[in-house]
């Protein structure tokens, strides 16, 4: 989470989730589904893109063993998968500077994971009609959207509210979350929840009120919020980095993605010529690989050198191009996890 993150976040943060705990491949549920969900490690780092592998710690047993909810039918109809995505992040302290946005680079980098094309990015006010008109319009236009904020115990907590009316729903408790959310809750603050009076319960208590048509999915045996899904594709998170990519992971049981056939590879190279000297091949390569679906890209780092990405659905092909690159520009391949770290480094040079 961004250093400067509000304290109503951080108190947000500690209502929805206790420390998660860790575990290992033995102590999994044999579920492979439920293996999925429970595999997070509590000293995972918010950059940790999906499908890495977190070091594996002693198990920790959790005293919260919440019941998942069962997988239901494919929204999108039988046979059919995610093929496109959007999302939609709600806050003003996104758009005013105060607080950094992580979940929409994670939610990017879990869409290739998955092979599906992200395809809209949109950050917005808390401002109901501008959560009703962009909602209406993603769902209409996407397989998948994800929205992130809002969902707190504040007044400008108002996502939940603004997309029933989207969606022309009345709002209600949910009264599973209510008991999870009051379990939880109680454990960590005690006494102090006893104390509260009306108001400060009623403002608790929003953090369960739904869309009463909504799909209300438990992704994880000890995190009280669900993700709520309107329309079979709106998939509500909170806002904070940690807890939205655990709830993302966990949510992923529960989507139709794509086969492993329709998953893109991606392959970088790096090079320590000028971007501008290898603007040229890079020009003819694109021309010659586009129509076996091979996109070129190329980023700089400034002074340093120019990375070059391909990216496919035929490992071999992009393979073979990539080797292409590597001798026409006198660079090299580079994992992944090596590309984040070469820019990460070159950012904190910068700052």
């Amino acid at each position: 989470m961004h250093p400067r993150a509000t304290t109503r976040l951080l108190a947000l943060s500690r209502q929805f989730s206790r420390s998660a705990p860790s575990f290992t491949n033995n102590n999994l549920p044999s579920n492979p589904r439920l293996s999925r969900v429970m595999s997070f490690s509590e000293d995972a780092k918010d950059e940790v893109p999906p499908g890495s592998k977190v070091e594996d710690k002693p198990a920790v047993v959790s005293q919260f063993n919440f019941a998942l909810s069962e997988v239901p039918k494919n929204p999108l109809g039988e046979g059919r998968w995610i093929k496109t995505a959007a999302a939609l992040i709600i806050g003003d302290e996104i758009l005013n500077g105060k607080t950094l946005d992580r979940n929409s680079n994670y939610f990017a980098r879990y869409c290739f994971e998955y092979g599906i094309e992200l395809k809209r990015i949109e950050v917005i006010a808390d401002d109901e009609e501008e959560i009703i008109e962009a909602s209406r319009r993603m769902v209409k236009t996407y397989d998948f959207v994800i929205t992130s904020g809002g969902i707190g115990p504040t007044h400008d907590d108002i996502t939940y509210a603004s997309l029933a009316k989207s969606f022309g729903q009345d709002l209600t408790h949910h009264q599973e979350t209510l008991h999870r959310m009051s379990e939880m809750s109680k454990q960590r603050w005690g006494a102090s929840l006893a104390q509260q009076n009306p108001e400060q319960r009623t403002a608790r208590e929003r953090m369960a009120l739904f869309p009463d048509k909504a799909e209300v999915l438990f992704i994880a045996p000890d995190v009280w919020v669900p993700v709520v899904r309107l329309e079979g594709k709106l998939c509500v998170f909170p806002g904070i980095p940690k807890l939205f990519q655990r709830m993302l992971t966990g949510l992923t049981p529960f989507l139709p993605l794509p086969p492993l056939s329709e998953r893109p590879y991606r392959q970088q190279i790096f090079t320590s010529q000028p971007e501008s000297s290898i603007a040229p091949f890079l020009t003819d390569l694109q021309a010659r690989t586009k129509a076996q679906g091979i996109r070129v890209g190329s980023y700089p780092l400034l002074a340093a050198g120019v990375y070059v990405s391909l990216i496919g659905r035929d490992q071999t092909a992009v393979r073979g191009f990539a080797e292409e690159v590597v001798a026409k520009l006198e660079g090299r391949l580079v994992s992944e996890e090596e590309a984040r770290e070469m820019v990460r480094e070159k950012e904190k040079g910068a700052a």
